[in-house]
């Protein structure tokens, strides 16, 4: 890796946001060079990029994300790519990268030009554009990842019975596409959400039902709860993640993915031992060797392009450092793509 790629191919200079170090600089938009776009053997055109919760926090300086500074910000990007050293990957082809460190410890995906190892590159399926796997992102991945873990531990719809899917923070973008992604597939999903005015969004993903995050995320006084849920995914971690397990099935899982709510767990054992849920946990940045292809495949028999246009607002790359404190105060409904392409 690194020597064989034509870098002749990136202008002299290119638009990227840069996160500084924290109380130092604040991030910013420059005009970055070939050097800044790290090690790699797929230079990609980058088309679009995504704002998620993670880049919120880089952004900010709220959360210890960034682990090099000065860092190029974005954790997903889609585009093209113009050269490649890796011969699974040829100039031309569409691909959509998530995760590796992208954004954390390597140059991402708010840049017009990226430079990364081939293995974290996927190709987008025929049926999606760059747009839309900038849009599904690390958010998509993470909503199939944990559908996957669901079916993986006998939670596919025929094993719920009655009981349903429960998806926290379901308006915001890992939320709303496991909403969609979920009843795509068969559940009768009830969406957690604190914002009820965005009932009749989250009924149009699918939820069949829409409540509001209090009845989770209030602290329960008991070791095990009434049963409620059949499966649940949680973006929101903290005392919700402990209620839900409070109140799963019997041999019901739950897919833990975020800990927006806290990082915290107050929870005895017995939903383990007396009821036998399952805990999965859902990394996305390093999800297990093969596990990314077989989402993306799923997600494409899934969705369509259509499908996204009312969970997705576009925003221009200079406007992301100005959005970014917005999705920490959960302000951002669905997915917010970010033009990079000028």
């Amino acid at each position: 890796m690194g020597n064989s790629l034509d870098m002749s191919l990136v202008p002299e200079r290119f638009r990227a946001v840069l996160v500084a170090q924290p109380q130092v600089s604040p991030a910013r938009l420059i005009d970055a060079t070939g050097g800044d776009l790290g090690e790699g053997d797929v230079l990609i055109k980058v088309d679009y990029s995504s704002l998620n919760y993670k880049d919120g926090l880089a952004l900010t300086g709220t959360a210890p994300v960034v682990r090099s500074f000065p860092m190029i910000g974005g954790i997903d990007l889609a585009g093209r790519v113009i050269a490649s050293a890796d011969d699974r990957l040829h100039p031309g082809a569409e691909v959509v990268v998530t995760g590796g460190g992208l954004g954390e410890v390597h140059p991402g995906g708010f840049s017009t030009y990226a430079r990364v190892p081939g293995d974290w590159c996927v190709g987008i399926p025929a049926s999606l554009s760059t747009r839309s796997a900038a849009a599904l992102g690390t958010a998509g991945l993470t909503a199939m990842l944990s559908l996957m873990a669901l079916e993986r531990n006998r939670s596919c719809p025929d094993d719920l019975g009655d009981l349903p899917l429960l998806v926290t923070g379901a308006s915001g973008g890992v939320g709303s596409l496991a909403v969609l992604l979920g009843a795509r597939s068969g559940y009768r999903v009830i969406a957690s959400t604190g914002r009820l005015q965005e009932r009749e969004f989250l009924v149009a993903l699918g939820a069949s039902e829409v409540i509001d995050r209090g009845e989770v995320g209030e602290i329960a006084s008991t070791a095990l709860a009434k049963v409620r849920f059949g499966a649940a995914i949680d973006s929101v971690g903290g005392s919700t993640l402990a209620n839900i397990l409070r109140s799963t099935r019997p041999g019901g899982t739950v897919a833990a993915c975020g800990l927006a709510g806290g990082s915290d767990l107050e929870l005895t054992v017995h939903p383990f031992i007396l009821r036998g849920v399952t805990l999965a946990g859902i990394n996305s940045v390093h999800p297990y060797p093969g596990d990314r292809e077989s989402a993306w495949r799923r997600i494409a028999e899934i969705i369509r392009d259509d499908d996204l246009s009312s969970i997705v607002s576009v925003i221009a790359l200079d406007e992301v450092i100005e959005a970014a404190p917005r999705i920490l105060r959960g302000e951002i409904r669905g997915r917010t793509v970010v033009r990079v392409r000028p």
